[in-house]
């Protein structure tokens, strides 16, 4: 068992799920009013989320380039070691370990956590504390699935984003049906007095955060020429269609200014068009929604944690990949374990979601600038390394990434203050974990 490695039995369609799944989830759904209160129209509106497209996609192909090439369980960890050297490919590994992936899991669990409150009333069981033990069941029973193997979870993956993209279908249906009767935008009030592009496209790019994470699977993938490649720009363009169709909606039935001050925007927007039962539904879907991106994160991120400890030490259990679950099964419950100790942090500070948000941002958004960077390092380093797929207009389109992502790090910090400075300093523990391991 320890000594088996990841096997190429992966299709485009399996990959381009999981990074459906991985993108489209509590973004769309919390972070388009703090979007509109940004922004003073609808038009800038529209344009912030085509830009945040425009330049994922230009991410997108950096990392299709880089997966093609050097395809390997670990993903963005395999290229930054490459790069940069194998200390700071054991930070990132740590930073997914202990801040991005797990911390977006808690996120997401307070998600699923708060929506279903919604419909349940658990309050007289579970007191002021039910949205942080719901999202910890939900954690542990995602995680018995994908011990179950990587055939259950993707195909999970696919029934869950299915369900998803039919929700966010549903909202364009709602927002048709207003139009086709004439209807005005239910809730007018006040427009947005301010324009703040900075916090607008925080919010925009953690809606759109998650497309790197289907590089974790270029080791896995049947067609190890251009499958990632494929796999990373369907999925992109599934989601750029599907986030400008949803604020659409949003604006075309609640109004900018009714946008701005909802807090679950997709909910009211079914109640206004189809009426309380609509609304139910639409909160069930949701719920469904940050299940599906969790789940995904349980494939893709155990696999940064499996192939950092493989290349520290192949003794370690974490090192370990089962041959016949198709999973490293060990890095999953590690993974899983971590996330239940956040949603603990969450449920402590009473800020849930918005805690999560300020803890992850501004260590995700750092290591996406170097990625941006590897690729041109790699382009001198290794010259001659087949290449599949070649970022075009290089290098202007990596230096484009590089500077967008560096810009969004410098914003995130200016927002999130207080949440970034824990997060910063669990990155800094694995700097020191670094000094005594000595990799």
């Amino acid at each position: 068992m320890s000594g088996a490695t990841p096997e190429r039995r992966l299709g485009a369609r399996h990959a381009a799920a999981l990074y459906v799944g991985m993108v489209v989830g509590a973004g769309i759904f919390k972070t388009s009013p703090m979007v509109a209160q940004s922004l003073p129209d609808v038009a800038q509106l529209y344009l912030a989320w085509a830009l945040g497209g425009l330049l994922s996609f230009v991410g997108a192909l950096c990392f299709a380039e880089l997966a093609a090439a050097f395809p390997d369980a670990g993903g963005d960890y395999h290229f930054l070691s490459r790069a940069y050297g194998r200390r700071l490919g054991f930070l990132f590994a740590w930073s997914r370990f202990a801040v991005i992936h797990t911390g977006s899991m808690a996120l997401l669990g307070f998600v699923f956590g708060d929506y279903l409150s919604q419909v349940v009333d658990l309050s007289p069981w579970l007191g002021m504390h039910a949205s942080a033990l719901l999202a910890a069941a939900l954690i542990v029973g995602l995680t018995g699935l994908n011990l179950l193997g990587v055939r259950v979870g993707l195909g999970t993956q696919l029934g869950l984003t299915t369900l998803v993209i039919a929700g966010l279908l549903l909202l364009g249906l709602a927002a048709g049906a207003q139009q086709l009767g004439g209807q005005p935008p239910a809730t007018q009030g006040a427009a947005t007095p301010r324009t703040d592009w900075g916090t607008a496209m925080v919010f925009v790019f953690l809606a759109y955060g998650g497309w790197s994470d289907a590089a974790t699977l270029s080791a896995e993938m049947r067609d190890d020429k251009r499958g990632i490649v494929r796999a990373l720009l369907l999925g992109l363009g599934v989601v750029m269609t599907l986030y400008l169709l949803a604020n659409w909606a949003y604006v075309r039935v609640l109004g900018l200014p009714g946008l701005a001050h909802s807090e679950a925007p997709a909910a009211e927007l079914m109640r206004v068009a189809f009426g309380r039962g609509a609304e139910l539904l639409m909160v069930g879907l949701v719920t469904l929604t940050a299940l599906s991106v969790m789940n995904a994160i349980l494939i893709a991120g155990p696999r940064t944690t499996y192939a950092a400890a493989r290349d520290l030490a192949s003794e370690w259990r974490l090192a370990r990949w089962n041959a016949q679950r198709g999973t490293p099964s060990a890095a999953v419950v590690a993974t899983a374990a971590v996330a239940l100790l956040l949603v603990a942090l969450g449920d402590a500070t009473r800020g849930g979601f918005s805690t999560m948000v300020d803890y992850l941002s501004p260590v995700y958004w750092a290591f996406l600038v170097l990625s941006g960077g590897a690729l041109i390092v790699l382009r001198r380093r290794e010259p001659d390394a087949p290449r599949p797929f070649r970022v075009p207009l290089y290098p202007w389109l990596p230096l484009l990434f590089s500077v967008c992502s560096g810009y969004l790090l410098w914003a995130s910090l200016a927002y999130v203050k207080a949440g970034a400075v824990v997060g910063v300093a669990v990155l800094a523990v694995g700097g020191l974990l670094l000094l005594l391991l000595k990799p």
